[in-house]
């Protein structure tokens, strides 16, 4: 049976990281990372609406998509299944750019919202076998994403911004489900 690990935490907490150091440890040819953040909905469909200045927040995410996917992974029946991936810099998904095939035995996918109880997300748990919720303290993870937005082109005055308005509103609201983890992790 293939196991699916979730790495949860706020933005800039480290989850990324974990997962893909968790993977290497255990070989490509047994572990495969499918990050939810594949699922940010396109700059097309957001881009002159409210959502534009909330990027990364719960809504707006394919959180349909997104479960569709992890059923699929949990099922197994397909030879391979195609995930999409983030790509930082180019701030948008880019879909079937990870292969998942039948014989990778654990899957880990990371995201902020693993352990949201709202409608949608909540059938999370019942995909995963485990969820983990990485903890860093805010200062660091304040620091790592300010670096991670000027790396894919702002201005540090436009990162600050943006890391300590929307980054932390959506911080603030995922600490709120770390409750419903399995683990706490030391992201620090």
């Amino acid at each position: 049976m293939r196991q699916i690990i979730g790495i949860a935490g706020t933005p800039g907490t480290g989850k990324s990281t974990l997962a893909g150091r968790l993977a290497e440890s255990l070989g490509a040819d047994r572990c495969v990372v499918v990050p939810m953040d594949g699922f940010h909905l396109a700059t097309a469909i957001i881009e002159g609406t409210p959502l534009r200045d909330r990027r990364g927040a719960i809504d707006t995410f394919d959180v349909g998509g997104y479960i569709s996917l992890l059923q699929r992974l949990r099922e197994r029946d397909e030879a391979v299944v195609y995930a999409p991936t983030y790509r930082r810099g180019l701030e948008e998904p880019i879909a079937a750019s990870i292969a998942v095939s039948r014989d990778i035995d654990i899957v880990i996918t990371e995201g902020n919202y693993l352990l949201s109880p709202e409608p949608g997300w909540r059938s999370i748990r019942d995909l995963v076998d485990e969820i983990w919720f990485v903890d860093t303290p805010t200062e660091l993870r304040t620091v790592r994403l300010i670096d991670r937005h000027v790396a894919s082109g702002m201005s540090r005055e436009a990162a600050t911004a943006w890391a300590t308005g929307p980054d932390e509103a959506n911080a603030r609201a995922i600490e709120l489900t770390r409750h419903r983890a399995d683990r706490q992790i030391d992201g620090g």
